[in-house]
């Protein structure tokens, strides 16, 4: 699995029980290269990407993020890795400021980089002017911003979103 894919993953198969979700599935993922899974509902693309986060292992086939192996090297792995599942890992009660510095110490920004990261991603998501503001407050678009930004906090080489959209203004 070579360093020139950001994902690489080979054979990948998953069943619950003894229901088959995902068979036999391979892809790589260039860096730049931006790849969409499409499908109806119970396909497999939610098992997929948490397949590829590290959330659910694989009962057969190998993944590598950043040319490391998630099984080998799980943390070093997931470390060029941010996340956003369907649901957003919030916290109600506390602000967005407060959340997303959390955040970047789980991701473990150094500390003198924090503001400047922390300031960046809020002018990303569009967040810059509510930092204040308790997120148990804020509507459903704004919650999944919040959720964008702690998946970019640390600046990752990959992005994993399951749907990102969800909730967002068209603009």
């Amino acid at each position: 699995m070579g360093e020139e894919y950001t994902i690489q993953a080979q054979n990948l198969t998953r069943s619950f029980g003894n229901q088959p979700v995902v068979k036999n599935v391979s892809l790589a993922v260039r860096r730049g290269e931006v790849l969409g899974l499409l499908g109806v509902n119970g396909a497999g693309k939610s098992t997929i990407i948490n397949m590829l986060a590290g959330l659910l292992i694989p009962d057969q086939g190998k993944i590598s993020l950043c040319g490391r192996s998630l099984t080998v090297d799980p943390i070093t792995a997931r470390g060029c890795l941010g996340y956003l599942p369907e649901l957003p890992p919030v916290y109600p009660e506390l602000t967005i400021n407060e959340y997303l510095t959390y955040c970047a110490k789980l991701h473990r920004v150094r500390a003198d980089k924090i503001p400047d990261s922390l300031a960046q991603t809020m002018q990303r998501c569009g967040l810059d002017s509510v930092g204040n503001r308790l997120i148990k407050n804020l509507s459903k678009g704004y919650q999944q911003r919040v959720g964008i930004a702690q998946a970019i906090i640390h600046q990752p080489d990959i992005i994993i979103l399951d749907e990102p959209t969800v909730g967002l203004d068209p603009a």
